[in-house]
This record gives structure tokens, C-alpha cells and sequence, in this order.
């Protein structure tokens, strides 16, 4: 059976079918004159070829991007090198079908010539060897630009040649070399525009040979990890060329070079994206290490006089991890197209597999292990941060409490009027809020719902604040991301709890919510989370935020059972970590309106801006309703200008 076409090449050296495909008529002149109808007219194209083949065209672009496989020799691979974008062609260079794609090529220039005034057809071909010697050295990619002698797109080769150079695989710059041809087209293969029709006409030939370093020379089976990285980093060189080809040779102006970029997808993208999704939403794992017995815990661990560890009890498993694994892995991304997508797929996927082993290994010393695969290392750089702001603020700062409490009913209704102001602002926020006996004392966002524990007593002073952390952060970032095509939105980029709860803590101090006791709280997570992963005990870090950074017994039981639960969780970290990594993004002018538009991390940013310029994503819909305030306004100009922890806690003079 032939291997599907988002299968072929991927790895195992699988190659395409060599016999006719009965089911693709053949490439008739009436068949082309359809193609270029709807190209004329700026629809989208996306058609198979006899053999073996596509031609994928989202939109009318100033380009082509084209490979031909030869028939002489196995070259798994090299056609996924353009699948990434907006326009290509990839087709075999069977006898059969030379005139009728000459002709193809051919009026397909035409139209891109009437529309744009120029139009440039790139190729990429593949050397007959790979000459790398793994013996010697790790594989490494090499380029070589062929053009005409007297090309007329000459900042267009400059561009190309100079990104080429900034490629990147086994850790080493790829090498570019130029050669001059009038004849360009691969080895033994003619070229697929004429001369005649080159020369004034506004099309430019040019192409693109590499050597398949993602090959193994022993084996014929491809390098797939290397292939993958291969992949993205010429879709962004293409992208550039394609886009300087336009700017300056064309009418068409894109705003900028993602803007050329692919904006169609195919149905295994939706496909891959939603199955995902459902393995991310059938488990909460922050919900499942939560202990059901927190507080009977504790008055346990307080008449043991605090010197044994209490033992803490979880709510069943609704799933078996390693089913869900086996439903994770057979999600068939090699079907993807997109290395964009492809990238954060893969980077979902593994995050995932971490989830369930996680799950899997709840209340095991691995269950640490893992934890720290999946929120990153408790760094020397960041306890001593953690230090500074325990070290340097009192102890015994102002209660909380000094202005009364709110019960769990009274601070829902509170949640519910926010809720409301934001329905109306954007139909689709139908968050839910739920006391629960569940949590007993505590808050939580799962899912688009805000969980409030029965026992729950919320400071007046601090109600406003956690309204917008919980609220103005995490509901809304939920809802957002709902609003994208992707799921992986709401449910999450790998990675996102970093940047959610620093954007959900800076909301407390933006609406002037962030108190002494508060940031001491968060600083005293990191040290006991640094603790555990050195080693130590329940009951040693227990003792090290009582008797060291004298924390109120009730205060340092309870950041220590967050640190304990499930057998060891690291998340709590990421509250400061996040929180300084906001500050220096803000500093560093970084966007901040777009950090909104669902569950992400900062390192996502530059993706995001890709596929906002590409159009597959959309600008959020929704910002939080604290932005309108005047303080709000003030202090992000100050932080505008850097600032540290510390400085957010300096006295000002500002009123809400």
C-alpha cells in the first residue's frame, strides 16, 4: 500500500509510489486551465498529480517554491523541505508529465505577472550523495544559490544567500557557495521555464541545491530529528527571500515576512490539534495532587507538635495513564505539514507524556523526578532572589486581615459580578463559579471554572487582587484561547504555567493588591521548593520557613503541603520565576497586549507573531478590565522603565 503523502520521507527512508495513482486524472490542458482559473481569481488551490505530486497554492503570491523528484534514484525527504509554504509545487520529473507541467509553471507565471508585475520560481533539488562522513563529523548542511549570471533580483539573492548562512544543525553554520548558470534546473533535469521566457518578462528562475545531509549515507533512512529542524529554519530563509522578492520587485507589500507565510491548513492539522486537546482535557493534574485532607492534616501534624509528616490523600484516578499515553502517541503528527505547528504539537505532546507519567507516579519519590523535567530546575540565581525579598521585607508586616474577611459565598458573588462585566464585553466568557467542598479553604481556576473552597475566608483587602489574578488572568487567558482555531490555546502551550501565574501576580500589584506578606509567600515557595529538590524532608522544610524566615506555623505548614503534594510539586516556583521573567519582558519593550491570547509561555512569542502575521491566529478578543484603570495605567509606564521585585514594594503615593 503507498504511504500516505504527509507519511512519505518522514523517517525509515519510505518513499512514494512509483505507479500510476488511477484515482488523479491525468494533468489534461483543461485540467491546468482550471488550476490557473482559480489562482486568476484568488482561490485556493490544493490538488494531487498523476504518479505523484501537489500543487498547493493558498492565495495569489509573487512566488512558487517548487521541487521535482528524480527517477533515478531514492530522495526521501527533500520534498518536505517546501511543504511549509504558501505556494509549491512538488512533482516527479516523469516524461509523461514534463510538458504538461512546463505548461502549468508556465501560465501560472503569467497570471502572478499580470497580477504583481513579477514572479519568482524557486527550486530545491538535492545533490545525488550526501558527502557527509559521519566518521568524521556530525552532519552538516550546505547550500549552494544558483542563478543567472546577469540575475535582475540581485538583493533578493543577497537576502536568500545571507540567511542561508544563519542555519543551524549539529550545532554548525551551514556553508553557502553561488554558482552561475543559465541553466537552472537539477542534474539531468531541464529547466522549467525557457529562456525565451525568462528574459524581460518579469519571471526569475532560480535554485536552490543542498547536500542531504538528513540522509544516512550507510542506510538510505533519514535523519528525522534533523530533517525537522532542517525543515523550519529554511521555511523562515524561504520566507525572507520571498518576502524581499515582493517588497522589491513587486506590487504586492507584505508588513512583513511571516506575512507570506502559509495561512491554509490541512484537515490532519484540526485533526491533530483536536485529539490532543482531548487527551489534555481528559485529566487535571493540579486538581489530582491537590490533597481532599489538607486541613485534618494539619491539626494531625500540629498535635504531633510538627515533628512527623503528615500523610495526605488524593481523590481517585478517573484514568489510566497509560492508556492515555498509548491514545497520545498514536496521534499521527508526521501528517502535519507546517514545521510552525509541528513544532508546537511536538512540544505539546511531550509535555503531556510527562503529565501522565506524573500521574502514574503520584506519591512515588519519581513523581519529584518528573516534576522537575516538567517545571525546570529550582535555580541557585532565583533562591537567592527568593532570599533577597525574605531578607529584606518584615515578617511581621501588616495582617492581611487588618480590614475583615469575606466568606466563600460573599467573595462568589464578588467572582460572579466580574464574570458578568466580562460576558458582556465578549459573549463567549461563560466561566462558571463554584464553592465546593473540595478544596476546603483554597481557590482554583480549572477549565473555565473558579473553584472556591466552603472554608475559604478571603481579606477584604486582598478580594480585588485575587479577582484579577484568578479572573482577569487565568479565566480569561481560558476564554481567549477558546476563541482561536487551535484548542492548544485554552488547554495549554508547553510550558505556560510560568508566564500565567507572573501575569496573574503582576495583576495583583498592578491594582495595588500586592502586599509585603503576599510576595513573602511566593519567595518562601521557592525556598522550600529548592529544599525538596535537594533533599530534604517534610518536617526540615517545615522547620527552615518557621524558625529560619519565621513564617506563622499555619503559613509555613501550608506552603510546604503544596511543595509536598503528589510526591514532590515544583510548580510553585514559577509564581516569582514567572513574575521576574514579566518584569524584564516589559523592560525590554516587549508586547504585552498579546500575552493575552491564551495559555502560553514567553518563549511562544515570536510563534505567536508568526501566526498572527500569517492569520491563522487572531488578535485576542478580550484584555482585562483592570487595564481601563488609571493606576493600572502608571504603574506599567514605571515598569516600562525596569524594575525589581523588590522595587514593586516600595510605598507610593498613588490612589486607586
Amino acid at each position: 500500500m503507498a504511504a500516505p503523502w504527509g507519511v512519505d520521507g518522514t523517517g525509515g527512508g519510505m518513499t512514494a509510489p512509483r505507479t500510476l495513482r488511477k484515482d488523479i486524472p491525468e494533468l489534461s490542458d483543461k485540467r491546468i486551465d482550471a488550476i490557473l482559473s482559480r489562482i486568476e481569481s484568488n482561490q485556493r488551490v490544493r490538488r494531487a498529480l498523476p504518479t505523484w505530486g501537489r500543487i498547493h497554492v493558498d492565495r495569489q503570491l509573487p512566488f512558487l517554491c517548487v521541487y521535482r523528484r528524480p527517477t533515478d534514484r531514492d530522495d526521501p525527504g527533500t520534498h518536505r523541505l517546501i511543504l511549509s509554504e504558501a505556494a509549491y509545487l512538488a512533482a516527479p520529473d516523469d516524461p509523461a508529465l514534463r510538458r504538461p507541467l512546463n505548461k502549468l509553471v508556465d501560465g501560472l507565471a503569467k497570471v502572478v505577472v499580470d497580477s504583481f508585475g513579477a514572479c519568482l520560481i524557486l527550486e530545491i533539488w538535492s545533490q545525488c550523495s550526501p558527502t557527509v562522513k559521519l566518521r568524521e563529523a556530525p552532519p552538516r548542511t550546505s547550500f549552494c544559490v544558483v542563478h543567472s549570471p546577469d540575475t535582475e533580483i540581485p538583493s533578493t539573492i543577497s537576502n536568500l544567500e545571507q540567511s542561508l548562512r544563519g542555519v543551524r544543525t549539529s550545532k554548525q553554520s551551514a556553508t553557502v557557495t553561488t554558482r552561475l548558470s543559465r541553466r537552472v534546473a537539477p542534474p539531468g533535469m531541464s529547466p522549467l521555464l525557457r529562456a525565451a521566457r525568462l528574459n524581460g518578462s518579469g519571471c526569475h528562475l532560480v535554485g536552490l541545491e543542498l547536500d542531504p545531509n538528513y540522509i544516512n549515507p550507510a542506510t538510505g533512512a533519514i535523519f528525522p530529528l534533523l530533517l525537522r529542524s532542517l525543515r523550519r529554519q529554511l521555511s523562515h530563509v524561504l520566507d525572507r527571500a520571498f518576502y524581499d522578492f515582493a517588497r522589491a520587485y513587486t506590487t504586492h507589500q507584505p508588513r512583513h515576512y511571516h506575512a507570506v507565510g502559509r495561512r491554509a491548513m490541512v484537515k490532519a492539522v484540526w485533526q491533530v490539534d483536536r485529539r490532543l486537546a482531548a487527551v489534555s482535557n481528559s485529566f487535571d493534574l493540579l486538581y489530582q495532587v491537590t490533597p481532599v485532607n489538607a486541613e485534618r492534616a494539619w491539626r494531625v501534624f500540629r498535635r504531633n507538635r510538627f515533628e512527623k509528616a503528615p500523610v495526605f490523600l488524593y481523590r481517585p484516578q478517573a484514568i489510566d495513564p497509560g492508556r492515555m499515553k498509548r491514545a497520545l502517541y498514536d496521534i499521527p503528527l508526521e501528517h502535519v505539514e507546517d514545521p510552525t505547528l509541528m513544532h508546537l504539537f511536538l512540544g505539546k505532546q511531550m509535555e503531556l507524556d510527562r503529565q501522565l507519567t506524573m500521574m502514574n507516579d503520584q506519591g512515588t519519590r519519581e513523581f519529584l523526578y518528573e516534576s522537575l523535567q516538567l517545571h525546570g530546575p529550582v535555580t541557585a540565581s532565583l533562591i537567592r532572589e527568593a532570599r533577597n525579598v525574605l531578607v529584606k521585607t518584615s515578617a511581621h508586616s501588616r495582617s492581611e486581615s487588618h480590614g475583615g474577611t469575606l466568606s466563600a459565598s460573599e467573595f462568589a458573588k464578588l467572582a460572579n459580578q466580574e464574570v458578568t462585566s466580562y460576558a458582556r464585553q465578549s459573549p463567549g466568557f461563560n466561566a462558571v463559579v463554584r464553592v465546593t467542598d473540595d478544596l476546603y479553604s483554597g481557590l482554583m481556576v480549572s477549565r473555565g471554572q473558579l473553584l472556591i473552597g466552603k472554608e475559604a475566608r478571603i481579606p477584604v483587602s486582598r478580594a480585588d487582587a485575587l479577582l484579577q489574578h484568578e479572573i482577569g488572568t487565568h479565566l480569561l487567558t481560558y476564554f481567549n484561547g477558546k476563541a482561536q482555531p487551535f484548542k492548544m490555546l485554552y488547554s495549554g502551550l508547553p510550558g505556560y504555567d510560568e508566564l500565567q501565574e507572573g501575569l496573574a501576580v503582576l495583576a495583583e500589584y498592578l491594582v495595588g493588591g500586592l502586599s509585603t506578606s503576599r510576595l513573602r509567600v511566593l519567595a518562601a515557595r521557592v525556598i522550600a521548593a529548592g529544599a525538596l529538590a535537594d533533599g530534604a524532608t517534610f518536617v526540615e522544610v517545615f522547620r527552615l520557613l518557621d524558625r529560619t524566615y519565621e513564617f506563622s506555623q499555619r503559613v509555613a505548614y501550608t506552603v510546604t503541603m503544596r511543595v509536598f503534594r503528589g510526591g514532590g510539586l515544583l510548580k510553585d516556583a514559577v509564581y516569582l520565576r514567572g513574575l521576574i521573567a514579566i518584569l524584564k519582558h516589559l523592560s525590554s519593550n516587549g508586547d504585552f497586549h498579546n500575552l493575552f491570547i491564551g495559555k502560553i509561555a514567553v518563549s511562544h512569542m515570536p510563534v505567536i507573531d508568526e501566526l498572527l502575521h500569517r492569520k491563522i491566529l487572531k488578535p485576542p478578543p478580550t484584555f482585562p478590565r483592570y487595564l481601563e484603570r488609571d493606576l493600572v495605567q502608571t504603574r506599567m509606564n514605571a515598569l516600562r522603565k525596569g524594575v525589581s521585585v523588590l522595587d514593586l514594594l516600595k510605598k507610593t503615593k498613588e490612589k486607586k
